[in-house]
């Protein structure tokens, strides 16, 4: 790790915003409140707003409050929902709403030991996370780090297209750094994990992916590549936003998320203006499908595949689309990564490590 000072102040967005729009259409029209997906719809969106440091008045979150008073009873009935429901209740008090919920939320799932209900060391490093924010410690917090840091240092597995594992990659950086309040002490091969994983969203033109890696980058104090986040820039200013939807099937995730990145860039967030009835998020990327074109080049390839991108870059080019070759060459100038994570995409193949003959033995 760098011996960089890293800081970790809250950044908050350069002016009041009407954000009480937004709230009154994630809450009361994209979906229905008994629809599990409503409460992962606004528990990301308080959780955004909230780690951004976002001037939101406590009249904006008035269509909460009726959801916020039954949060003792529903976590009662419905324990299986309780992160959801817990990061609300904290969410929701750390943006101005006034009461105790979130501590009784917390005892509860302290109390009925909620957290060995996970077999996911990812989930178990987000409930540990809710409690510590009411000072509630789980047991072998410590050991579940070590894990953490196990998984994520492991930078080859970053070098291939696995979104399970790229989108764990950032959560596991968030709760690490408590949405960027400490400093989650990654070591180099957690930077270039999550370089790589940023290098293969970019090649893809995942907005959202790419805008995750950008915050756990600066989370961890760790500068992201200017051009993907000017490409997240022009992405956030380039989404439709159509009124009267209930968002079912829109991109409503890579909104919030690349917004997160430009607050995070003390870029403008959150600027836009928000009807409060039932809103779409449409993103304007449509994707070249290069890492697809990529991999099948690779794959098929006639003679041996060679773990350098200097030696294999001409014929990469020329086997691709002109376009597909054209966003391909900006993915590789865009970082100094990039020949790093080819060494492993190229899968070439290992030389065999020589065997020793067995010993005649007298008979």
């Amino acid at each position: 790790m760098s011996s960089n000072v890293i800081a970790l102040p809250r950044h908050t967005l350069s002016k009041p915003r009407p954000f009480a729009a937004l709230a009154q259409s994630f809450a009361r029209h994209r979906r229905d409140q008994s629809d599990v997906y409503w409460l992962k719809e606004n528990a990301e969106l308080l959780s955004i707003l909230e780690c951004t440091g976002a001037k939101v008045q406590a009249q904006d979150l008035e269509c909460y409050l009726p959801f916020y008073q039954s949060l003792p009873e529903r976590i009662t009935f419905f324990p299986q929902y309780y992160r959801f429901l817990t990061s609300i209740a904290l969410d929701l008090e750390a943006l101005g709403i006034e009461g105790g919920h979130a501590a009784t939320l917390c005892a509860f799932v302290y109390e009925n030991n909620l957290i060995e209900a996970e077999l996911s060391d990812l989930q178990r490093a987000e409930t540990a996370r809710l409690l510590m924010r009411r000072s509630l410690e789980v047991q072998g917090d410590q050991a579940l780090r070590r894990r953490l840091h196990r998984f994520i240092d492991n930078c080859a597995t970053f070098a291939l297209p696995n979104r399970k594992v790229a989108y764990e990659l950032t959560h596991i950086v968030f709760y690490l750094s408590e949405y960027g309040r400490r400093d989650p002490e990654l070591s180099a091969q957690a930077c270039s994990s999550l370089m790589f994983t940023g290098i293969l969203a970019h090649l893809e033109q995942n907005a959202d992916l790419l805008a995750e890696v950008c915050v756990a980058l600066r989370y961890a104090g760790r500068v992201p590549p200017a051009r993907w986040e000017q490409w997240i820039e022009t992405v956030v200013n380039g989404f439709d936003r159509v009124a009267d939807l209930d968002g079912a099937g829109d991109h409503y995730h890579e909104y919030l998320v690349t917004n997160w990145a430009c607050a995070q860039k003390e870029s403008e967030a959150f600027g836009a203006r928000y009807c409060a009835t039932g809103q779409g998020f449409f993103s304007p990327v449509v994707p070249l499908g290069a890492l697809s074109f990529l991999s099948e080049v690779l794959f098929d390839w006639q003679g041996p595949r060679i773990a350098s991108w200097a030696a294999m870059e001409d014929r990469v080019y020329d086997a691709l689309p002109h376009d597909i070759a054209q966003h391909l060459s900006d993915v590789v100038e865009a970082s100094a990564d990039f020949d790093a994570l080819f060494s492993h995409f190229v899968r070439a193949p290992r030389a065999r490590k020589a065997t020793r003959a067995p010993l005649m033995r007298n008979v």
